[in-house]
């Protein structure tokens, strides 16, 4: 009897070796042939499942932003609105070497998305998703004095620069969750009676 395939899982496969192809040596140089010498595998069975490198690229950003979501959900129950805020962010920060894979993975793909505005679209999809909830969470805690939007979207970027710090070594990751932690003590403060 033939085994089945799990198309998912070598789906995974290849994005898992694009991801470590991006990090090692960014975007541009890869080729559908070069991953699938890393994962091991055929260059026809990478073309089976993704027709273009693109398609290819954009699966592996949705997938790093499934995980990043899937370790934030498999943290212990936030309580509070600042708690889940932060415990989100967190696995945002390149804070382990998965996560330092995947900023670099984020990196390179936000620079090649530079010049092509249709693999861009996912990443605004992604960042208009991440602010939407970050707003919400900041309205559920009625945050005193502050526009929600545009607190979500300061956290979004003091993430972004703290991840770049982190990544070219300028801050250690003590420095970069204690600068986080200090602008969530701003802007979860309680309302004022």
């Amino acid at each position: 009897m033939p085994r089945k395939v799990d198309h998912r899982e070598r789906r995974e496969l290849l994005a898992n070796a694009l991801m470590r192809l991006a990090a090692a040596q960014g975007l541009e140089k890869v080729s559908l042939r070069q991953v699938a010498a890393e994962a091991g595998v055929s260059t026809g069975m990478v073309q089976h499942y993704f027709r273009t490198k693109d398609e290819m690229m954009t699966f592996a950003l949705g997938m790093v932003m499934d995980r990043i979501r899937e370790r934030s959900q498999a943290e212990a129950a936030p309580t509070t609105p600042r708690e889940l805020v932060r415990g989100l962010l967190l696995q945002v920060l390149p804070l382990d070497e998965t996560r330092r894979l995947e900023n670099h993975v984020v990196l390179a793909f936000l620079a090649y998305a530079a010049l092509r505005p249709s693999i861009a679209s996912g990443l605004r999809e992604g960042a208009a998703g991440m602010r939407t909830f970050l707003a919400g969470q900041l309205r559920a805690a009625a945050a005193d004095g502050i526009d929600p939007d545009h607190a979500a979207a300061g956290l979004l970027a003091l993430v972004d620069g703290l991840g770049l710090q982190l990544l070219s070594h300028q801050y250690t990751e003590a420095e970069a969750v204690a600068a986080l932690d200090a602008q969530l003590t701003l802007l979860f403060r309680p309302a004022a009676t």
